[in-house]
């Protein structure tokens, strides 16, 4: 086993593992926007979320933590489509983002 074939084994392993890893992030990141979509009574749109960033970052603990964030459109009225973000810090949920919109009870109002 030459130096350069153990090099890209562990180059090769490490790119699988930080994939895998991420996918079950976004997992969580989907979880956690379900809910508060279910809580605020609003759909996710396309049932999809988009990467938006991934950057290396320091907890309040100081330890050295993946940071990435979610795009993801989501209505309120089945007509407009809203924006929103996810972040975590690891697997645990930093910051959740809905854009301002409408809330379901006033679009009733305003069809009235």
């Amino acid at each position: 086993m030459t130096l350069s074939f153990l090099i890209w084994t562990i180059l090769i392993s490490a790119l699988i593992s930080f994939w895998w890893q991420g996918d079950k992030v976004k997992g969580i990141a989907l979880t956690h926007v379900y809910r508060l979509c279910k809580e605020q009574q609003l759909q996710l749109l396309d049932q999809t979320m988009v990467l938006k960033g991934v950057w290396p970052v320091r907890d309040d603990e100081g330890s050295l933590r993946i940071r990435r964030r979610y795009g993801f459109e989501f209505t309120s009225t089945g007509e407009a489509r809203s924006q929103g973000t996810v972040e975590l810090l690891g697997a645990r949920l930093h910051k959740l983002h809905l854009d301002p919109h409408m809330l379901p009870d006033d679009h009733d109002k305003f069809l009235h």
